[in-house]
């Protein structure tokens, strides 16, 4: 070990476990956070600077060639969190803290500047004769004309106070009034600012007694020493987002930062609009997916300048830089979408639960249908517990009815029953939602000549059928294809389809209800951004429409004239090779049905099934989710199934089957009689994933598990060094998820 002055410990953007050691010139000054430049196998890279120290065990180190940031991109807090998730999920340190920045700031750029516009009120006289006929640019010109003629408006002061009014695509018209100089525009660092209502907000919602007596208990925990997490246990329809405004706004008025963070992106416009109603005076922001690289930079660097207090995000919000972070929101906390999948598979509800642990802030987690983890946390005192067991004022829960599909004969999946409860509820001037966990319009497409269906060549499962746009499609690898009007091996031109997606559900029922609009929401029709916000505004308006959608319309969504709910082939579900899959239906279950008489209208839930008296059904029918959860947790604990034991799923993929399987095998071998090997530790494999192909590579896994998390971490340890050090061939990847959700 060499002692040096001014040396670095740099996380870089590789997949290296261990820090890198630079040295700092004199004439340099850094701070811990900051980027900095560095030499790296012959070329230059990105690095953040992690640590400081005065030896290393190197004996002669680089300098670093640049420095990238005069004040921290990342504060030590933060650092701290994400070097913790990084030992946690045994992932490269590099990659971790590099993904809680933007995609631009990775790769060196500069912090980007932000456009402003500005009414040229030099040109006030001109402007009825330069804006002629076009009345959409006129009314963009009205509404910078009627705000502060003085001030300069930035992107998302223009979307709040354009929200209410029919301007679209305002960018297009607003590039046409630059180029009649009617709007002056400048560029300037990231700031944003509330803008000021001009109409009336909503009525504020009087709470009732429930809510009243959650909010004092509230109130009460925080005054605690330490604070410990809150689940909030609320029915559907309960009044939880009315709790999550209420306790955010005292801690905005003593002048910190509130994080919501939930689990899919089409709740987001939602949330952000009520957030917006009820607090005026400050500024709420979305982080998530669907913002372009400089939409996400700039609301970023704002928020970590402190010009943005409320921040509503999916997973990666999580890492939000928030100096003044004051409380954390985690809406439907049980879902697993909150869960990453890829690259770094992190948990943000985990993660989040981590950070406010840190800062010792309040964290409320809600749901109706809490995770397994978050009901057996409450169980050994670890979270406090708050429930709300009913809807407020006259409206009631729906009435769940199952019914009995056995010998009946199904249009696409839907009883002549349903079919008639429909045509009753459109009748009467309400709304209906039919759910089916399955988009495209069929999943097999079949010859009945021959039997010839279409598979897809790099996975092992069927290519989904998609008419709209006359294409099989793979949901695993995006591979498609042009369906051919006669089948590929006989030549036979009856193909045909068997089974339904909900491109299918959504033709019959036009078929059906001519005179209805249906307005189908999946991953398919909401990819185009503003597609989910244009849809969901036709379902707001209140009129009669028919809903079909996926599991994106499961959660959150509050439709006051939704009156009936069907639920579509849930019989997969009941018997899937996943243990975690009764959970999640009963969860499903339950949250569709919530979708149900949220108005003053009652609901109606009607669920069609081959297995009417399956055990899972009656008892969440007849007892309730919490009866289920005891019941499945009673199970997981028999089996040392978390919550009460701990898994860590090693996947190898490969693009020869034989080499993947044997580096598997020999990691296991190598394990089994590794010095480290704790007696509890048990290894399960390997064996072939249960999709053993997906984009062209095989697929094998080893589960990993043990009730001492301890040891199973320690022994991973070992593993992840040995998986580092193995000679690899046959173009062979590997990847450690540690308490997986996903074990397909």
């Amino acid at each position: 070990m060499t002692p040096a002055k001014n040396i670095l410990r740099i996380a870089i953007s590789r997949p290296l476990y261990s820090l890198l050691d630079y040295q700092c010139p004199d004439e340099l000054t850094v701070q811990i956070g900051c980027r900095v430049q560095v030499p790296l196998a012959g070329g230059f890279s990105v690095g953040i600077v992690v640590k400081k120290a005065t030896k290393s065990e190197f004996k002669k180190l680089r300098n670093i060639l640049k420095v990238l940031d005069k004040e921290p991109l990342i504060e030590e807090n933060s650092l701290q969190l994400l070097y913790w998730a990084s030992r946690y999920y045994h992932h490269p340190i590099g990659d971790v803290i590099f993904n809680a920045i933007p995609a631009p700031l990775r790769k060196g750029k500069t912090l980007p500047l932000m456009k402003v516009w500005q009414l040229n009120t030099k040109l006030l006289e001109q402007a009825d004769s330069l804006l002629g006929r076009a009345h959409k640019q006129r009314q963009l010109w009205l509404f910078f004309e009627k705000s502060n003629k003085n001030e300069w408006l930035s992107e998302l002061q223009i979307n709040q106070g354009l929200e209410q009014s029919s301007v679209i695509n305002w960018k297009n018209l607003l590039r046409e009034l630059i180029k009649k100089q009617l709007i002056l525009v400048k560029e300037i660092p990231a700031t944003f600012t509330a803008l000021p209502r001009t109409s009336t907000p909503d009525k504020e919602i009087t709470l009732t007694d429930e809510q009243q007596d959650v909010l004092k208990q509230l109130t009460l925990i925080y005054q605690a020493k330490k604070i410990k997490p809150i689940l909030l246990h609320g029915i559907t329809g309960s009044g939880k987002t009315e709790i999550y405004l209420r306790t955010i706004a005292p801690v905005l008025k003593s002048g910190k930062q509130a994080l919501i963070l939930v689990p899919e992106i089409g709740l987001t416009p939602q949330l952000f609009k009520r957030f917006q109603q009820y607090f005026p005076q400050y500024c709420v922001a979305m982080l998530h997916s669907a913002l372009s690289d400089s939409e996400r930079t700039l609301i970023w660097q704002a928020v970590k300048d402190f010009t943005i207090d409320i921040v509503i995000g999916t997973r990666s919000a999580v890492f939000s830089p928030m100096k003044k972070l004051g409380i954390i929101i985690v809406d439907e906390e049980h879902d697993g979408s909150l869960k990453q999948q890829t690259g770094f598979r992190y948990h943000g509800r985990d993660l989040a639960v981590k950070r406010a642990y840190d800062l010792n802030i309040p964290i409320i987690l809600g749901s109706a249908t809490p995770a397994l983890e978050s009901l057996q946390n409450v169980e050994r005192d670890r979270y406090h517990y708050l429930r709300l067991n009913s809807r407020p004022g006259s409206r009631t829960r729906p009435v769940v009815l199952v019914q009995d599909i056995r010998g009946l004969v199904l249009e696409a999946g839907i009883s002549s029953l349903l079919l008639k409860e429909i045509q009753q509820h459109l009748e009467a001037d309400n709304q209906v939602m039919l759910f089916l966990n399955r988009r495209g319009f069929a999943p097999v497409l079949y010859c009945p000549s021959c039997g010839w269906h279409a598979i897809c060549q790099s996975c092992d499962t069927n290519m989904t059928y998609h008419a709209g746009i006359s294409k099989i499609i793979c949901h695993h690898c995006a591979r498609e294809k042009k369906v051919s009007l006669s089948c590929p091996d006989c030549h036979h031109k009856g193909i045909t389809t068997v089974g339904q997606g909900t491109e299918r559900i959504e033709h019959v029922l036009q078929t059906h209800f001519p005179e209805f609009p249906v307005v189908r929401i999946d991953r398919d029709t909401t990819r185009r951004k503003g597609a989910l916000d244009s849809k969901l505004a036709i379902v707001q308006q209140g009129k009669p429409v028919i809903l079909v959608g996926t599991q994106m319309l499961t959660k959150g969504h509050d439709f006051p004239k939704l009156t009936l709910v069907g639920i579509l082939d849930i019989d997969q579900a009941l018997f899937s090779m996943d243990y975690r899959a009764q959970e999640q239906l009963a969860q499903q279950i339950v949250q569709v049905s919530g979708r149900a008489g949220r108005g003053e209208s009652k609901g109606r839930v009607l669920l069609q099934t081959s297995q009417p008296e399956h055990p899972l059904l009656t008892n969440l029918l007849n007892k309730g989710y919490l009866n289920i959860a005891k019941q499945l947790l009673s199970e997981r604990k028999r089996w040392n199934y978390p919550p009460f034991g701990f898994q860590v799923l090693i996947r190898v993929t490969a693009t020869d089957k034989i080499k993947g399987f044997v580096f598997l095998q020999k990691l296991s071998q190598d394990l089994s009689l590794s010095d480290l090997q704790q007696p509890d530790v048990t290894l399960l494999g390997p064996v072939p994933s249960p999709m053993a192909k997906k984009a062209d590579r095989y697929r094998f896994q080893l589960l990993m598990s043990s009730a001492n998390r301890a040891a199973l971490h320690y022994l991973l340890t070992d593993a992840v060094v040995r998986l580092q050090a193995y000679k690899k061939s046959g173009n062979i990847r590997w990847s450690v998820d540690v308490d997986p959700l996903n074990m397909l």
